[in-house]
C-alpha cells in the first residue's frame, strides 16, 4: 500500500521536476509537513485571466459539485469581487486564505476541527505561472500533515494522495476550461 502513495501519478499530476523545485508559500505555512503533492496544468489563458478564476475558490470547490459543494454548481462566470481577498477568508469551505499575492498564487489551509481531523493538517499553494501573453501554468502544492509510521497512517496517506488526484485534477482541468472560456 505504501507505495501506491509513493505512485508519481498520485504525488506528482502534471508537474514538471523543476516546478516540484520551487519554494511555494504552503512551505512556511507548515514547515514540519508529512509529505507533499503536486498537481499542475498548461492553460491557454493569461495568467490574470487564471488567477481571477483562482478567487472563485472563495465560492465554490469547482470539483465534482455533487460531493463537495451539496450538489450546487460552482459558478460559471466571474462574481464580481471575489477578487478582494483578505487573509483569513473562508475558501471553499472547508479552508481558509492564508495567503496571496495579487496576479501570482493564493495559500489556503484547511480549517482546525473536524476538516482537519479527516484530513490532516494540510495546506495548498495555487501558483499561477505566465509563458507570454497568452499561456500559463497552474500549479497546485499540498503540504500535509499526517503523522505515522503503522499501517493506518500508511494507508490514510495512501487514501489521501489518490482521493485529493481524483478531486483537484478536476477542479484543475475545469478552472482550466473556464480561463481558457474566458480569454477567448
Amino acid at each position: 500500500m505504501a507505495n501506491l502513495a509513493m505512485s508519481s501519478l498520485a504525488t506528482t499530476w502534471g508537474s514538471t521536476a523543476s516546478e516540484r523545485a520551487l519554494a511555494f508559500p504552503c512551505d512556511s505555512v507548515l514547515p514540519n509537513a508529512s509529505f507533499d503533492l503536486y498537481r499542475a496544468v498548461s492553460v491557454d489563458a493569461p495568467a490574470s485571466v487564471v488567477f481571477r478564476w483562482l478567487c472563485q475558490l472563495r465560492v465554490a470547490p469547482y470539483s465534482y459539485d455533487l460531493l463537495d459543494n451539496a450538489g450546487r454548481r460552482s459558478p460559471r462566470e466571474l462574481t464580481p469581487g471575489l477578487d478582494e481577498l483578505v487573509v483569513g477568508q473562508k475558501v471553499m469551505t472547508i479552508f481558509t486564505l492564508a495567503s496571496f499575492k495579487l496576479g501570482e498564487q493564493l495559500t489556503v489551509r484547511i480549517a482546525s476541527g473536524r476538516p482537519r481531523t479527516l484530513f490532516g493538517d494540510l495546506a495548498v499553494s495555487y501558483t499561477v505561472v505566465p509563458y507570454g501573453d497568452a499561456r500559463s501554468r497552474l500549479v497546485a502544492k499540498l503540504r500535509v500533515d499526517l503523522p505515522g509510521d503503522g499501517l493506518g497512517a500508511r494507508m490514510r496517506r495512501t487514501l489521501l494522495a489518490w482521493g485529493d488526484l481524483f478531486m483537484m485534477r478536476k477542479q484543475l482541468l475545469t478552472l482550466k476550461a473556464l480561463a481558457e472560456k474566458t480569454a477567448t
